[in-house]
Formats: C-alpha cells, structure tokens, sequence
C-alpha cells in the first residue's frame, strides 16, 4: 500500500476531523481519539468535569456522518428496555410489534453512563460487544457501522453506578479531560460568541458509509513493523510480570489480551489519520494512556500511594522502550 493510495482514502475522514476541530477549542486529541475509534469500529469513554463540549464534540462528528444518531440521557430509573426497544401491542391486528430503542442508531451517545443502573450498563454491553440485542427472547442486529461514545463525570459520585472492569474493557479508549487554561478559555468564550452572532455556515456532505467503508479498510491494512508488534506487546506482558520493575507491587490486575488487539489497530487508525501508511512507536506511546490505564487495576498498594492507573502506564512507557 501506498502513501499516495492511504491519503486519498483517508482523505474524507481527515476532512470530517477538520470540521469537528473547527467548532472545538483545544479537543484535537479528543477528536483524534474519536476518529481513531471511528476508523476502527471501536467505542469511546470520555470522563471529564462539565462544560467541557463533550457533547459537542460528539454532536459534530453526527453531523459530519451519513447515519443516525440517538443521545440516551443516563438517569438511576432507566431500564433496558429504554435502550433497546420493547414489544407494543397493536388492537387493530391484535399482536406485538417490536419498537427499537435508541441503540438502534449508528452513533449512540450515552450521557453520563455511570449513572445508569447496572442492567442498563449490562445491555450495553451486549450491543457493544456484539453489535446485537437480545429483546423479548429474539436477537436483532444493529446497524453497521455502530459506534458508542459514553460520557461520565467524575466530580459527582452520589447516586452513580461505578462501571465495571468488563464493561470497561468494552471501549477502545477512554479519554480523560482537564479543564483548560486561560489562552483556550478566551479562545472559547469569543467562538460561542462569534457563532451567536452569525448564521451557521453549510456543513459540507456527509461522511458515506462506502467512504467509511474504504477508510477502515485503508486503516487495517496500515504497516505494523514486527518490531513495533514486539513493543506493544511487551508493554501490555510487563503489566503481569512486575516483579523488579518500576511496577512492581502497583498492578491488581493486569491488561488483557483485548488491550493488545486495541491499541495495534489504534496505532493502524493514527496512523492513517497522519497521512502515513506505516505505523510509528509514537502512535502507540501516544495511545498508550488512552487504551492501556482502563484496562488495568491499580493495587491497595499503588492508591495508597496517590498512583493511579494513567500515572502506572507513564511509568510503564518509561520502563519498556521501543528498540
């Protein structure tokens, strides 16, 4: 494959993430990681305090897609059947039709997920670990292409349902926002106002479901060195065997093989979006935090000391290196 061939089928994805940034001060990581998803069929889980434009973000790149989209806002009364659909019984034929939920939709966001009950968290992860749904005894497809983005926060924990490890490990990436500093905070403040004090430009042509198509097939068949598959999977072996390294004693419970798989097709996914056909050591460095630290469960030990499991994974990049 050719640089010249992955550009051009990159092209349309690079395009939409132009748009996404274009209405976003200071999220271009959040986009890239969303895109990153995106190119991968993968789903993201974005934490951060509110009023940082996570539902924005999302919003945009709906906006940019050729499907549907549905916002499910996450309440401690929700049942699965608001998400999936339910049977209604019609007089005039006097039977059941089936009335899909809003997880019947090509791009899903979830608003504050940890908030949902651990039955609806369960029928998440169903449809996103199978892209189907069990309902009234018969399983249906999703669309494809079929894609999460959850949202939590992490100020408020009275009345949250903390998610579990396995419907952690669920999402490709989890990002983690900060709040921004005074430069992006005016930067903010005069793009809200500028877009109040003028009609909405035309969106260009949505993203088609062949041009996705095309760029995830562009993205799997990124060049991945063996060397480069060495590294990530020397970084995600030396989650389980610590003893005498700078991790020892920090780890509970170690990557699986799952953050292997995710975070060699996040490296294939940034790559494409920078253009190249080949992927870098500092695609997976880059991605590391974002695939690696939900997928690991620091000790008694490592949260005694103020180390979470980002702060396990720098010291993990610092540890493995890539030659």
């Amino acid at each position: 494959m050719n640089v010249i061939g992955t550009q051009s089928q990159g092209q349309g994805v690079t395009l939409l993430a132009e748009q996404i940034c274009a209405g976003l001060v200071g999220h271009d990581t959040l986009v890239e990681r969303l895109m990153t998803a995106l190119l991968t069929g993968g789903h993201v889980l974005i934490e951060g305090p509110p009023g940082l434009a996570k539902t924005r973000a999302v919003k945009r790149l709906a906006e940019g897609l050729d499907g549907s989209f549905a916002r499910i806002q996450c309440t401690p009364d929700l049942m699965p059947s608001d998400l999936t659909g339910t049977q209604v019984f019609r007089r005039n034929s006097e039977s059941f039709d089936f009335v899909p939920g809003p997880i019947f939709h090509s791009l899903v966001l979830v608003d504050e997920i940890n908030r949902a009950p651990p039955k609806v968290q369960s029928a998440l992860l169903e449809a996103m670990g199978e892209s189907q749904v069990t309902a009234g005894g018969v399983t249906r497809r999703l669309p494809d292409p079929f894609m999460v983005v959850a949202t939590q926060n992490p100020i408020e924990h009275e009345g949250t349902f903390p998610l579990p490890e396995a419907q952690l490990d669920r999402f490709l990436l989890h990002v983690d926002l900060a709040l921004p500093g005074a430069e992006a905070e005016r930067a903010i403040l005069d793009l809200v106002e500028g877009e109040a004090g003028r009609e909405a430009s035309p969106l260009p042509a949505p993203l088609s479901h062949g041009e996705l198509g095309a760029a995830r097939a562009a993205a799997a068949a990124i060049h991945l060195a063996p060397a480069l598959r060495d590294f990530i999977v020397r970084l995600v072996i030396a989650t389980r065997e610590t003893d005498g390294t700078p991790l020892d004693g920090l780890v509970e419970h170690a990557v699986s093989p799952r953050g292997t798989l995710a975070l060699a097709a996040s490296a294939r996914a940034r790559a494409l979006l920078h253009g190249r056909d080949h992927a870098l050591p500092e695609d997976v460095e880059a991605l590391a935090p974002d695939a690696l630290a939900h997928r690991l469960v620091p000790s008694w030990r490592a949260t005694s000391e103020g180390i979470d499991a980002r702060g396990i994974v720098a010291r993990l990049l610092g540890h493995v290196r890539p030659w």
